[in-house]
């Protein structure tokens, strides 16, 4: 750490606090939850993690970890719906999520339609030559990039 000397002592160089401009995106799920990281600067989006944890407390402990490492401006969950919009059965599941991360951190969160963005994942790792099986490890965390580059193309 820098520090400034003033009449001789040593203090601390004071921090300066930029506003961040990185965004988290979640994939939730109940199994395994993706992740991924933007800027809204750029308005890039990337793969970041798969959470993978039975229980909530492993999860949110987890998720606690990568909110200290990143300090995002906020985070956006995808939320599922039927093709025709209506809500899926995983909608409320994702909301409470979404709720939960905005209580816990006190993070803004944003709810962006996630649509397809499982199977558009799964074909954007199939032209790169992940197929079958190995997509397992990434499929959520390049859904949750598709989820998040979604919410950054939204704010250009």
């Amino acid at each position: 750490m820098s520090e400034v000397v003033k009449n001789g002592a040593h203090h601390p160089s004071p921090i300066t606090h930029h506003p961040s401009t990185t965004v988290l995106g979640f994939d939730f799920g109940l199994k395994r939850i993706g992740v991924a990281v933007g800027d809204l600067g750029l308005g890039l989006a990337h793969p970041l993690t798969t959470i993978v944890g039975e229980s909530n407390k492993q999860r949110f402990g987890t998720i606690e970890a990568l909110l200290r490492e990143w300090k995002p401006a906020l985070v956006v969950v995808g939320l599922p719906a039927h093709l025709d919009g209506v809500e899926h059965e995983m909608s409320a599941r994702c909301r409470r999520f979404a709720h939960q991360l905005e209580g816990r951190f006190g993070l803004k969160v944003a709810l962006v339609d996630e649509r397809l963005s499982s199977a558009e994942a799964s074909e954007d790792l199939g032209e790169i030559g992940v197929r079958g099986r190995r997509q397992k490890a990434v499929l959520d965390q390049v859904a949750a990039q598709r989820i998040l580059q979604s919410y950054l193309d939204s704010k250009k």
